[in-house]
């Protein structure tokens, strides 16, 4: 059952925290900072493709300081930039404090984190070239809904090692457990719950809702971008996962193709093909 004062606590805990960002993100945007020829908003957006907690640093600053004249969410990296400007960017969206040194008292909890934002990025590549698949004219907004799109876990994770290791633990010992309500057990709500919070009090794009919602599940993009989480989630435990067949049905249906030429398109990742050709 959850509890609501939990909750609040933690969504207003985490809207006073800086966020952090990877290690890599801070080193490549310095690098891009010292070479006036490098510096475009298109190196900068290239360089934080992979942070979800940078991009959402990023989105959130732009967010909370929405000239009265914008009438249209900006989720899209590379125009938020643009709208905020390079220099205000570096100024008040700095890349610090790192994910790093944040977690160096909690160093068991960085390798699973690390792992859920390759996750992450990987999930975010997906939705992206489905989305260009399908000519989906707005590709860019669909891969940073799959970058963020758990964002409550990777916060957590950051904030709350301790709480996360312990849910770790338990569904390690009894895999049949429920996520939610594991949650709920040692945190007192759901992550679901929390993204769902985090995006309504921040005040977050009106896609990143949309995902948040169960019943949006019919969306094409919704549909993208949680078949792209479930790959990246399952290819993560090997590419001879039970629950890939599934996936590659699903893939086959949302973009029209035999089941079979679905996974062939999955298996441009070059160790997926690696493991084809062991398996065959």
């Amino acid at each position: 059952m959850q509890d609501n004062k939990a909750l609040n606590e933690w969504v207003h805990k985490l809207g006073k925290c800086e966020l952090p960002v990877l290690k890599h993100t801070s080193r490549d945007l310095a690098a891009l900072r010292a070479d006036d020829e490098k510096l475009t908003a298109h190196s900068i957006a290239h360089a934080i493709k992979h942070d979800p907690l940078m991009t959402l640093k990023l989105l959130r600053y732009l967010q909370s300081h929405k000239h009265r004249t914008q009438t249209t969410d900006v989720i899209q990296v590379e125009q938020a930039l643009l709208m905020l400007g390079l220099e205000p960017f570096f100024k008040h969206v700095a890349p610090q404090p790192l994910i790093e040194d944040l977690l160096k008292t909690h160093a068991v909890a960085l390798p699973p984190l690390l792992r859920l934002i390759h996750r992450a990025h990987r999930a975010s590549e997906y939705a992206y070239d489905w989305a260009v698949y399908l000519h989906d004219l707005h590709f860019e907004e669909v891969r940073v809904a799959a970058l963020l799109h758990n964002l409550a876990e990777i916060l957590m994770w950051c904030f709350a090692p301790d709480a996360m290791l312990k849910i770790r633990d338990i569904q390690q010992h009894d895999k049949a457990l429920r996520s939610y309500a594991v949650q709920e057990q040692v945190l007192g709500f759901s992550l679901n719950a929390l993204q769902k919070a985090l995006v309504s009090q921040w005040a977050l794009p009106e896609l990143l809702h949309t995902l948040a919602d169960e019943h949006g599940v019919k969306h094409p993009r919704v549909r993208i971008v949680n078949l792209a989480i479930n790959l990246a989630r399952h290819s993560a435990n090997g590419w001879d996962d039970a629950a890939l067949p599934d996936d590659y049905k699903e893939l086959g249906e949302l973009l029209h193709l035999p089941t079979d030429q679905a996974m062939l398109m999955v298996a441009a990742d070059a160790d997926m093909v690696c493991d084809l050709n062991k398996s065959h």
